[in-house]
């Protein structure tokens, strides 16, 4: 038996008697690395013959070594994923789809050279994101606005620029932490800003946001900002109360240069009641109440890109331009090239046709359930070649990414049952094109809503494993 494993092992070919037969992979992936997944491909067949396995041919060997190949290659290049969760703005899945337009517009700003930092109109140096910056206060009515890299950095740059060694007003309910570790007192403390909680957590009232600053406890530091912080990815509900954002710039003129500070997270720039969500925040409305400086995300409800976006008042953006910090947080030409063309979207009208998370949001429970049908249609025969059923019911989408919790849309979902549903998960996942979809109760769900393509979805459903 020893011998017979012996010789098994030893009728395994070297590398060098496999390479000759792999050129076509040293073209494509250099020799190092044919090298390296030939040697991946030799370990598991030794693992194999060791188990009581044949010896693989040459043939399989190659087979095994292009299969490493291309699943490093997938690992390097983090290639396109078919989202089936039915979660809109998926933070795993990196967030917001971008608008064909916002692609063609960041393709165009790579490839060649852009006027970044240039007024073509003047031939001199020009200010970095300025028509992007135009086109917010367009769109919002906000005297001027600024773009850093995620709005993370818009928090830390808006109260370390206008409330660093001062006091800032917060609600206890909205001291919260989100994706990350990001935690609101450990961001204000990074800050230079020192928390003042008021309220309770679940009621806050204006008459709390007023008291330290009419009234300051023996060795308080001096308020320098109310600060309104979006609760993100929870929702509390029952005996709460909360200030308005309008209270809030009232509460603040009781003391003097108090800036109130909006960090909204999602930042809608429409109306979401329109497709049957309740009505998330606007920041038209911050910027209507007179807030100093609203924050908000680019590649959330707004559809774009990771951007954090800041706009508010003419003096208190100008202020954060000019903190040193602003230039390490600074977006690049890419993200304002994407940013741009999205906002046109908003400035055309045509943001519930063209920015994907908002035609999602839009799209009709019909048309998720007539796409849906022809999907099944096509996948019947892959279906009951490999002892699949099919089904479809009807379940709901979520918004995801932090944004309006525990809000849903109804849509119709394509039900697989199958013996090993993990399996298949992982089956779906492990393809040229990963498929993520939702498993619950054995049963895979796919859900239309957040699929971009269906022929792409049908294809790469019922490709050979």
């Amino acid at each position: 038996m020893i011998s017979d494993l012996s010789t098994q092992l030893r009728a395994l070919p070297g590398i060098s008697q496999l390479l000759p037969q792999a050129q076509q992979f040293v073209a494509s992936e250099g020799h190092d690395r044919t090298v390296k997944a030939l040697r991946q491909a030799l370990d598991e067949a030794r693992t194999a013959i060791r188990a009581g396995l044949p010896t693989p041919s040459n043939s399989e060997l190659l087979s095994s070594a292009a299969n490493h190949l291309l699943a490093s290659q997938l690992t390097l290049y983090a290639p396109n994923a078919i989202n089936a969760t039915g979660v809109i703005i998926h933070t795993n899945l990196g967030r917001a789809p971008l608008s064909l337009n916002a692609q063609r517009a960041m393709l165009a700003a790579m490839n060649d050279y852009s006027p970044l930092e240039f007024d073509l109109e003047s031939g001199e140096r020009g200010k970095r994101g300025d028509l992007v910056q135009k086109l917010l206060c367009e769109i919002t009515g906000a005297e001027a606005a600024l773009v850093v890299n995620n709005c993370a950095l818009a928090t830390v740059l808006m109260l370390s620029t206008l409330a660093k060694g001062k006091g800032v007003v917060i609600a206890r309910g909205q001291l919260v932490e989100i994706g990350g570790g990001f935690r609101v007192p450990d961001i204000m403390q990074q800050s230079g800003a020192h928390l003042v909680e008021v309220g309770t957590t679940n009621k806050v009232r204006r008459s709390d946001y007023e008291t330290p600053i009419t009234s300051p406890a023996a060795g308080a530091p001096s308020i320098g900002a109310i600060l309104r912080v979006h609760p993100s990815n929870f929702k509390m509900i029952g005996f709460t109360q909360e200030v308005k954002v309008d209270e809030l710039v009232a509460a603040a003129k009781c003391g003097n240069n108090i800036y109130v500070l909006d960090d909204l997270g999602s930042g809608a720039l429409i109306d979401t009641s329109q497709f049957g969500l309740s009505r998330e925040p606007m920041v038209q409305d911050s910027v209507q109440a007179g807030v100093a400086v609203t924050a908000f995300s680019g590649d959330k409800l707004l559809g774009g890109p990771q951007a954090g976006i800041m706009l508010g008042s003419r003096d208190a953006i100008e202020r954060c331009r000019k903190n040193p910090m602003a230039r390490a947080f600074r977006a690049d030409k890419l993200t304002l090239a994407g940013l741009g063309a999205t906002l046109m979207a908003y400035v055309r009208g045509t943001a519930s046709s063209e920015i994907p998370v908002i035609r999602m949001m839009a799209m009709p429970l019909a048309k998720i359930e007539a796409r849906a049908k022809q999907c099944l249609s096509a996948i019947t025969p892959w279906c009951q070649a490999n002892g699949i059923e099919a089904t479809l019911i009807h379940g709901e989408s979520t918004i995801g990414g932090g944004s309006m919790p525990g809000e849903t849309l109804p849509t119709c979902l394509i039900a697989l049952h199958c013996d090993k549903p993990s399996t298949l998960m992982a089956q779906l996942r492990s393809h040229a094109t990963p498929i993520i979809a939702r498993l619950r109760a054995g049963h895979i769900l796919i859900d239309l809503r957040t699929v971009l393509d269906d022929v792409q979805l049908v294809e790469s459903l019922i490709q050979n494993e």
